[in-house]
């Protein structure tokens, strides 16, 4: 029919049906549709194809008979150019649908989604690492969308790292800035790993980086004369750096552990430190039997009244306290630290030098976790079987790796402890000039 104002408020559908569809004898392919509840509303329909298609034009309450007719034309104008409008609807409302998921999605709520949901059966220290290190890298693209992250932008972002990392270095820094740009490519290769599986992104952009290995095998084993140095510097720095790096020489065990070390891990005499399976890499309960002088530097933490110690520790415990804290929490300030620790075996080299008129020598770079493998290298020097010093650092792979860790089930704990006392000797001789007894020899404590 011709419709008018006036038979459009007429219309309905049949008894029985939901609505129904009356068009326009003036203008082609527009519509009324009115529902069995009344309402109204104006489409323009055609055909392209060989497929029909409709295009909603607006309620009848809200658009004029004669805005109808106009809006209908001018879709049917478009179709007479070939351009299909519905289908430029639906893709349009598509597109501005992805927008709106994507503006959602941001940079942020995606590590914050990977953290929570699959980093939650992770090693909490990885997973803190992990975050860190993003937040870092990315600090200027967080609160854009994930899916906006291009390769380009990765590229960039890690390149700033590496230069920043450099200058702040000094020489050594390079090979520590690659090391550090492949492991925060690591990270974020993960976490849109992740959220592609999911559906929640579409491209990795930190795919097939060109980025070398992040982490290479290190030979650095320090010399006793090295290790007489660090030991000494270390009671010069300030604390709780000198602390740390005295326990990370006498056990073996790495920096976050040390530096992550609580009273509730502490037996009662101050003989052995036990970390839970979420402090360590692999995730297993780890025993470490502390010697004399790791006692003492753990010791002398606490008040040096015994009555007064005893209370202390007991509050400690209940709160969950760090033996070796930083200024607000954990301790962090490693980078800084170790450059006060070299600059003070520099300094002492300079002294030693100008005594016998000589030029310093240089020291050759080296990295805190050298003191891991200078331990290990050292326990081995010392007869100690690769099994026990394996435990000793809470090594799964080697001999204790594969069927062999199935089956052997020892804890070592003996031969742990005899093989850190004699390393603890041997700290002693270099220390104090003397050589090796059988007994551990206490060693002058950082003040």
């Amino acid at each position: 029919m011709k419709l008018t104002e006036r038979k459009i408020e007429k219309l309905a559908p049949e008894a029985g049906r939901k609505d129904c569809l009356v068009f326009d004898d003036e203008q082609r392919g527009l519509a009324v549709r009115t529902s069995a509840k009344g309402s109204r509303t104006y489409l323009c329909q055609y055909t392209l194809h060989g497929q029909k298609w409709r295009v909603p034009l607006g309620a009848c309450l809200a658009l004029s008979l004669a805005k109808a007719r106009q809006a209908a034309a001018a879709v049917m104008g478009d179709v007479a150019k070939g351009r299909n409008p519905a289908a430029d609807r639906k893709e349009a409302t598509a597109a501005e649908r992805a927008k709106r998921a994507r503006n959602r999605l941001t940079l942020r709520v995606l590590i914050e989604d990977w953290q929570r949901i699959h980093l939650a059966g992770r090693r909490q220290s990885y997973a803190h690492e992990a975050v860190r290190a993003l937040h870092v890298a990315f600090a200027d693209r967080l609160d854009d969308a994930a899916e906006d992250l291009d390769r380009t932008a990765v590229v960039r972002a890690l390149d700033a790292l590496a230069r920043r990392h450099n200058r702040k270095n000094g020489s050594d820094g390079a090979k520590r800035g690659m090391a550090m740009t492949g492991r925060t490519a690591a990270y974020g290769r993960a976490a849109y790993a992740w959220a592609v599986k999911r559906g929640a992104v579409a491209v990795n952009p930190f795919a097939a980086l060109p980025i070398g290995k992040s982490v290479t095998n290190r030979e650095r084993v320090l010399s006793d004369q090295e290790l007489v140095e660090i030991w000494r510097a270390a009671g010069d720095v300030a604390a709780p750096y000198g602390s740390i790096v005295r326990l990370l020489i006498l056990t073996g065990q790495r920096r976050g552990e040390v530096a992550g070390m609580s009273w509730n891990e502490i037996a009662d005499d101050l003989t052995a430190w036990t970390m839970p399976g979420d402090r360590t890499k692999n995730g297993a309960v780890h025993a470490v039997p502390l010697n004399s002088t790791a006692s003492a530097i753990i010791k002398a933490t606490l008040p040096a009244d015994a009555k007064e110690a005893k209370r202390t520790l007991a509050e400690l415990r209940a709160g969950g306290a760090l033996i070796l804290p930083g200024e607000k929490g954990a301790y962090a300030g490693w980078s800084k630290a170790k450059r006060a620790l070299d600059n003070a075996i520099g300094a002492a080299r300079t002294k030693a030098a100008k005594k016998s008129d000589a030029k310093p020598a240089a020291i050759e770079p080296w990295s805190i976790h050298d003191l891991r493998r200078t331990v290990a290298t050292g326990l081995q020097r010392l007869g100690v079987r690769l099994e026990v010093t394996e435990a000793v650092l809470n090594h799964i792979s080697g001999s204790r790796g594969g069927i062999a860790g199935v089956y052997q089930r020892h804890d070592w704990a003996a031969e742990k402890r005899a093989a850190l006392d004699a390393w603890a000797v041997h700290v002693a001789a270099i220390i104090e000039g003397g050589g090796a007894g059988g007994n551990v020899v206490a060693l002058r404590q950082q003040a």
